[in-house]
């Protein structure tokens, strides 16, 4: 029985905050397929499940994340498993580098935003992934170098996502100083920041952990496809 709201954020996100950009029905639903791949459902049940499956792009993939383990519908595999680590602030620890000017990215900066994700891949970030909520990022010499923004939204829970720097600018400290300040700005607001990250990535773990993130949960993690 799920007893957290981020137990299921996918679902909870789709049916509060992101309802503008949710496809589905009472059981199931899905991002629009240009703004994110991300679906979850509101429980197990057989009737969840078969949403779930209606619901799935006919030439695409969904990717889930929840606590609980991932059961398959009919006619739907695993294309990928593994597990996570959901993180929570507790409280932000690390001071901000000296970083000369973190910029909030508009509609002009999408391009780029989506070539600095495929570059890097932070995770499943599409060209209207950023409309879910704020990013921010560093340029130097007009060229965006590192960025990080919000995902997932609901009643006092924002996550933080799409962290990422280019490769030739690595070790300066930018994500670290780009992920306080999305976690600033979310704490402005009077909500808790929040990520998730693979539970083989302990280099990154250990970041969290130094800015005030401690483990909240175990997730689990699928990308689907029709089988």
């Amino acid at each position: 029985m799920d007893s957290h709201i981020l137990d299921r954020p996918i679902w909870h996100s789709l049916s509060t905050s992101h309802t503008a950009f949710a496809v589905g029905d009472e059981a199931a639903r899905r991002f629009r397929q240009e703004i994110s791949i991300f679906a979850g459902t509101k429980d197990d049940s057989a009737a969840s499940l078969a949403s779930l499956a209606r619901f799935m792009p006919d030439n695409g993939n969904l990717f889930l994340i929840q606590v609980a383990p991932i059961i398959l519908p009919d006619g739907i595999r695993a294309a990928m498993a593994g597990k996570g680590n959901q993180m929570v602030l507790q409280k932000l620890a690390a001071s901000r580098k000296n970083i000369p000017h973190i910029e909030k990215l508009t509609d002009a900066d999408a391009e780029d935003m989506l070539a600095l994700a495929l570059l890097t891949r932070p995770g499943p970030y599409l060209r209207d992934t950023r409309l879910l909520g704020d990013y921010w990022g560093v340029k130097e010499d007009g060229k965006l170098i590192a960025m990080a923004g919000e995902r997932f939204k609901h009643p006092g829970y924002t996550e933080i996502s799409g962290v990422c720097t280019h490769p030739d600018h690595l070790g300066r400290g930018l994500a670290h100083a780009l992920c306080i300040r999305v976690a600033e700005r979310i704490l402005d607001r009077g909500e808790t920041p929040y990520l998730h990250v693979f539970s083989t990535n302990v280099r990154a773990i250990r970041v969290y952990e130094d800015l005030g993130f401690k483990t909240r949960q175990m997730v689990n993690a699928a990308r689907l496809e029709r089988g």
